[in-house]
């Protein structure tokens, strides 16, 4: 029986479909452990507005349109939020580790916090290769239905949310690593 569920792997790589592949959840599930486990796989990617962000520093805006290509493991958190300062260190880990043409880890710092306050967040957790963009009207976080901090979004190359986290996670851990890992080796 197992081994028809293996069929449609198979034909899939024989065709070369590894991107559409890596999003199964069925491919990914079994990957989950730990905290991992509560990150919710979509069966379908659901696509995402192009909602504008503040750069951080230079006043600039961006949006997610921006990052497509690339797989890019989105986190809402704020410097009030005491699980954000537990996991951002370990998520500046998988950028470190993936981060480059097919991933990139993006930080929306949602609603009020300053820049002053975001740059001594980043200082105190020894983050240093993390942006430190804002989404100061949480226009952002509202199209993504953020009603807590953290949360963490995986959004695919073609800029659709195709898995989502609730807090926070273990995003250093063997499970996070095996599935940026398993995305990022689907697209080459």
């Amino acid at each position: 029986m197992r081994l028809f569920r293996l069929i449609p792997l198979y034909i899939a790589l024989a065709l070369g479909a590894n991107a559409a592949l890596a999003t199964d959840a069925e491919t990914l599930g079994p990957l989950r452990d730990g905290t991992l486990k509560r990150l919710i796989l979509h069966k379908e990617p659901k696509p995402v507005e192009a909602v504008e962000f503040q750069l951080e520093d230079d006043g600039g805006t961006a949006t997610l349109e921006d990052y497509k290509g690339k797989y890019v493991l989105l986190n809402f958190w704020a410097t009030w939020c005491a699980p954000c300062r537990k996991e951002m260190p370990q998520i500046a880990e998988l950028q470190a580790e993936f981060g480059g043409d097919k991933f990139e880890v993006l930080t929306l710092a949602t609603g009020r916090n300053s820049p002053a306050g975001i740059k001594k967040f980043f200082e105190e957790n020894g983050i240093e290769n993390l942006p430190r963009h804002q989404d100061r009207g949480s226009a952002v976080a509202r199209e993504f239905g953020v009603i807590a901090l953290p949360i963490t979004v995986i959004l695919d190359p073609d800029g659709n949310e195709i898995a989502r986290l609730i807090g926070d996670a273990e995003w250093n851990s063997d499970s996070a690593k095996a599935i940026i890992s398993t995305l990022v080796g689907a697209e080459s």
